[in-house]
């Protein structure tokens, strides 16, 4: 029997992301080399509703297969979660196609014994996962997250946000690119000037630099800054360099890691941003000659869990860094003038990474911030700007203005 190019791909990622620690982008990008369009549309939505229904798909099998699935081989328990993943999510594909090619992925692994056994538990999927799903009471099981982000989403939100929040997660949110030079891309951004939402990445627009893949919100970041021509800003955490291109004035970007740093420059080059120098240094310890800024941008690391949508396995990998974050902003602040700003952001839905972190700082809140993104404000910061996709169809961010006493 023949495996579609789709499935094999998917499967793959499956393997490397659940088996081998891979991050799903990347293994997708290895597993789908050579596919048309068509069939690599169709095994990027395998692999990522996979892996991101994964909690939701192991209870599944467990429940309708009498299987722990940490007991099974990893190329049975990809083949199982594949297979799940398309007859309890997927309208469209065919029962027989998602149970027998997915039976065909352990018999291609050469493991035989095992066939017999995929097979029945899913065609027990197959008759059960229905009204197994629609039986799960709302909340992080049927919505495939970690218990700790549906406490602290409850927490920060209230109940109904923090399901629809979930639910949000769940679905594609709009594809959005930054126009940097040339003509309109697509329809306009109606919030956020300089974006606009295509129906897919021009791959010829992207490698000539007249546009960058970029989330209204993550281009709301860069406008927070608000820097002009002839000052100096300082970019702390600044690859891949989306939000460094948008600043103007004389753009110092920091970047730690060598291979960031050079996906950094390169960026940088094919953004025409000649007002960007990038240095290589621990964003903690600074050159000494790196001081006197007037404007700081601190987008720092975080748990990730405003960016769920595009990026499937970083629910069963985050961890907030309050503690980095709050080093990190406080260096940024140590070398910026009095009287000068820092805007602290972070794509990143609780308190503990956000306004905990802002207090912690001991800065205050420049809240002219929020008049300019009415549409955005907080909804219990309403100095701060929260982007919440659930409700502004857009990658969740945190972002407060923030003034170095004079």
């Amino acid at each position: 029997m023949t495996i579609s190019p789709a499935r094999r791909a998917a499967y793959e990622v499956l393997l490397r992301v659940f088996e081998q620690d891979a991050f799903a982008d990347r293994a997708f990008a290895t597993a789908a080399e050579g596919l048309d369009a068509r069939d690599r549309a169709l095994a990027q939505r395998l692999a990522y509703g996979a892996v991101q229904r994964a909690r939701t798909v192991d209870h599944a099998i467990e429940a309708l297969g009498g299987r722990r699935v940490a007991k099974l081989d990893p190329p049975v328990r990809a083949a199982l979660r594949l297979g799940t993943y398309q007859l309890g999510w997927l309208d469209g594909v065919a029962r027989y196609a998602a149970v027998n090619e997915s039976v065909e992925l352990v018999r291609r692994a050469r493991l035989g014994r095992a066939v017999p056994f995929a097979n029945a538990v899913l065609r027990r999927v197959a008759d059960g996962i229905r009204p197994l799903l629609d039986a799960l009471p709302d909340g992080p099981l049927k919505e495939s997250y970690p218990d700790w982000m549906w406490e602290t989403w409850r927490r920060d939100l209230g109940d109904a946000d923090a399901l629809a929040l979930m639910r949000a997660q769940n679905e594609p949110l709009p594809t959005v690119v930054r126009l940097v030079r040339g003509e309109a891309p697509g329809e306009p951004d109606p919030d956020v000037p300089g974006a606009f939402h295509v129906e897919r990445v021009d791959a010829a627009a992207l490698a000539e630099g007249r546009i960058w893949p970029q989330s209204a919100a993550s281009q709301l970041v860069g406008l927070a800054v608000g820097s002009q021509a002839g000052e100096r800003v300082l970019d702390l955490c600044a690859a891949p360099g989306g939000k460094t291109t948008m600043l103007a004035g004389d753009v110092t970007a920091v970047e730690l890691h060598p291979g960031r740093a050079r996906e950094l420059r390169e960026n940088v080059a094919r953004l025409g941003a000649s007002n960007v120098t990038v240095v290589d240094a621990d964003a903690l310890a600074l050159p000494e000659e790196l001081s006197g800024f007037d404007r700081a941008l601190v987008d720092a690391p975080c748990s990730g869990t405003g960016v769920l949508s595009s990026r499937p396995d970083l629910r069963w990998r985050a961890e907030p860094l309050p503690e980095l974050q709050l080093a990190l902003l406080r260096a940024a602040a140590a070398r910026v003038r009095p009287g000068g700003t820092v805007v602290y952001s972070v794509c990143a839905l609780n308190r503990d990474e956000n306004e905990a972190v802002v207090d912690a700082s001991g800065l205050e809140v420049d809240e002219s911030l929020a008049g300019e993104w009415p549409r955005f404000v907080h909804p219990s910061r309403p100095g701060t700007v929260l982007t919440l996709p659930h409700r502004h169809r857009t990658s969740g961010f945190f972002v407060a203005r923030l003034r170095v006493p004079e």
